[in-house]
């Protein structure tokens, strides 16, 4: 693992946000409100932010000030981005790497969830069919899930 960031954001209460590719047209709309009410209340979230409803959410959290955590399926950034580096900045952010691919891929994006089901309070899976990566989750993380 490397961290980069307020590593502090570790100890606070956590909630995870995780979305399938494939995404019901009525969930949309409803991550997308849960998302500003996660902003509006200074939640803490933490997520791979690589779906495309992940980024969705992504968009809506880095507009308000509560601390995030942004998990890597691949090695850690060489140069930070650009648009990362106020959240650094303000000590809000904390870029996670769990792996040491350059590249992300199926198998290192289902370590990177399962280690930030494994990080969080309580869990959000969107788009969860039996066929996703993200079906194990439901039945090893049961106890945390919450749903919008």
């Amino acid at each position: 693992m490397d961290y980069f960031g307020n590593k502090d954001l570790l100890k606070l209460s956590k909630t995870a946000f995780l979305a399938s590719s494939t995404i019901p047209v009525d969930m949309v709309l409803k991550c997308y409100d849960w998302a500003v009410k996660m902003r509006d209340e200074g939640q803490c979230v933490i997520s791979g932010f690589s779906s495309r409803l992940e980024k969705d959410v992504w968009r809506f959290l880095v507009k308000g000030q509560q601390p995030i955590i942004l998990v890597l399926a691949r090695a850690m950034y060489k140069t930070i981005p650009a648009d990362l580096q106020p959240l650094l900045d303000s000590g809000r952010l904390l870029i996670i790497s769990t792996s040491s691919s350059s590249r992300q891929s199926r198998t290192t994006a289902i370590a990177r969830n399962r280690y930030i089901c494994e990080q969080a309070d309580r869990i959000l899976i969107v788009g969860n069919t039996a066929s996703s990566s993200l079906y194990p989750l439901k039945t090893d993380f049961s106890d945390k899930l919450i749903t919008i």
